[in-house]
């Protein structure tokens, strides 16, 4: 009976939101065409905010809702960069729309599976479903930036090499853009035609620290707006920049060799309790049964497993060393 109930209280909590939604983008959109058509020209200043309109008609049709409760939590503009970083086209209201959408699903499967035994339960699956679309976005961006930052130390002797030849700073990140790959082209693609659009040039170089959250990018920038200001030969800066980030390369890849051992033991180390789980419900099947029946015993999984967490990011903590 509990189970019905829950089935039909979602189904129409569902449907609402889907109605309320698409209500709201319908008259979004009704308000885009009359600010274009100039219906709304005649509104008073006070209403104006410090973003141009159109990111104010963007935020107003892409999830109003998600877009001002992140923006009272302080959320939306670090959720805004990571999807920056990661290339990824979502903006904070569609990550947001993203979690809710899999907690969601996840806790009504785990409540219809238990047959509503088991709320907690369905509680931690949904929120461990509702990280996913997180860990997405971070992993992404994360390996965009060390992909970004393989190609880096070769670039910097291209554009090296290239203003010993003739050309201006500007006209080698137009070529960068051109011989390299992503996502090194797609970046100083942008770089060079924000640049070419008018920007001050320390504007667009701080832009791309802020899209590459890496060492060596704040390092390039800082260098180039230091030649711009004194004065010096950038190609020879550039070229030993290329050089400390190699060598800064190779002292990361021994320490990551040295620290293998330490990481592979948390591992093991987290690995351990379930094989024993496993081995107790294999060979006796009534004292394992109390983990899974007994209120009691899921307060005692939940710990457990809270604490093998815990432990395994104080060793991944430990073995991290950054360079």
């Amino acid at each position: 009976m509990s189970v019905s109930i829950f089935i039909v209280a979602f189904v129409m909590s569902v449907g609402s939101y889907l109605l309320v939604s698409g209500w709201l983008d319908r008259r979004g959109r009704a308000a885009v065409l009359s600010r274009f058509s100039g219906k709304e020209l005649a509104v008073g200043a006070e209403r104006r905010s410090a973003h141009p309109a159109l990111m104010q008609i963007t935020d107003a049709v892409r999830g109003r809702f998600a877009t001002r409760f992140l923006e009272r939590l302080r959320l939306k503009q670090s959720a805004e960069a990571w999807l920056e970083t990661a290339a990824l086209k979502w903006g904070a209201a569609g990550l947001m729309h993203r979690s809710v959408a899999a907690f969601l699903v996840a806790f009504a499967l785990v409540t219809v599976g238990t047959r509503n035994h088991m709320p907690v339960a369905a509680m931690a699956a949904g929120g461990l479903a509702a990280l996913l679309p997180l860990l997405y976005v971070k992993r992404k961006a994360n390996q965009r930036v060390r992909q970004f930052e393989e190609q880096f130390p070769d670039c910097l002797e291209f554009i090296s090499r290239s203003m010993r030849a003739g050309h201006a700073f500007s006209v080698s990140l137009e070529m960068v853009y051109r011989e390299y790959s992503e996502p090194l082209a797609s970046e100083f693609r942008r770089t060079f035609e924000e640049q070419n659009l008018g920007q001050p040039l320390d504007i667009v170089l701080k832009k791309l620290t802020r899209r590459i959250p890496s060492m060596d990018v704040h390092f390039f920038v800082s260098a180039v707006l230091l030649q711009k200001r004194t004065g010096g030969n950038l190609a020879e800066l550039l070229d030993k920049l290329a050089h400390i980030i190699r060598e800064r390369f190779k002292l990361r890849a021994r320490i990551r060799a040295i620290s293998a051992q330490g990481l592979m033991s948390g591992r093991i180390l987290v690995l351990i309790p379930l094989g024993v789980a496993a081995l107790m419900f294999g060979v006796n099947p009534e004292y394992a049964t109390f983990f899974v029946v007994d209120p009691v015993g899921h307060q005692l999984v939940a710990l457990a497993v809270g604490l093998i967490i815990v432990g395994y990011l104080i060793i991944k903590k430990i073995v991290t060393i950054e360079v």
